[in-house]
């Protein structure tokens, strides 16, 4: 499968997070740098199209939605803001957690609610380990498919190595898999390069003055 989804614009979305929820939060492109900002997710069309990229539906599901888009865009453009609205949500407490501060009392509720909600619209597929599934058959069952998989993030054995990209512009989330804890960046040839090509630039600029 692709790690790389490819938009006509130029842009494109990564699985970077080692999880689909923390991909989810990474469909923003440099969330910090407001002058560049990008949102990957910004229709309905663009939502199924990540979602098949992440693996949360197959092609024959990709084509239903997508048909299910183009006859009824205003209803698509709902599900897909509802999908960012959980999104940032999602953002603001992860982001807090991966850079060390106690996140928003009023997020850390909103965001219980919001999988409550979402918990009581699944199905328990397992109990041991507990497993929850939700047919995905329309539009509308995006955001619960979505929603089951923040609940799986957030039952992570390994939330601890959740860990924000070094880069001063970046912002994506990712768990850290390696053995010695040592992942700094979302993409080593990517934000690792352009920070060191921007630090060895400095030095020696430094060095000519």
């Amino acid at each position: 499968m692709t790690t790389v989804l490819r938009y006509d614009n130029g842009g494109w979305a990564e699985r970077v997070g080692n999880h689909v929820a923390l991909d989810l939060v990474n469909t923003v492109a440099w969330r910090l740098d407001p002058a560049r900002r990008v949102d990957r997710l910004a229709d309905g069309a663009s939502l199924v199209r990540w979602v098949r990229f992440v693996g949360v539906i197959d092609d024959d599901r990709r084509a239903a939605l997508l048909e299910e888009v183009a006859r009824d865009d205003a209803a698509a453009e709902r599900v897909a803001a509802d999908v960012r609205q959980a999104r940032e949500l999602l953002y603001s407490v992860l982001q807090s957690l991966a850079t060390a501060r106690e996140p928003d009392p009023g997020d850390v509720v909103a965001l219980q609610d919001r999988l409550v909600s979402v918990l009581d619209r699944a199905e328990l597929a397992s109990v041991l380990p507990t497993k929850w599934s939700h047919p995905l058959e329309s539009l509308v069952d995006l955001p619960v498919a979505l929603g089951l998989q923040v609940w799986s993030l957030l039952q992570e054995d390994r939330l601890a190595r959740l860990r924000q990209c070094q880069d001063a512009s970046c912002g994506w989330l990712f768990l850290d898999r390696t053995r010695n804890g040592s992942r700094v960046w979302c993409s080593s040839a990517d934000c690792g390069n352009r920070t060191r090509a921007r630090r060895h630039y400095q030095r020696h600029a430094g060095t000519a003055t």
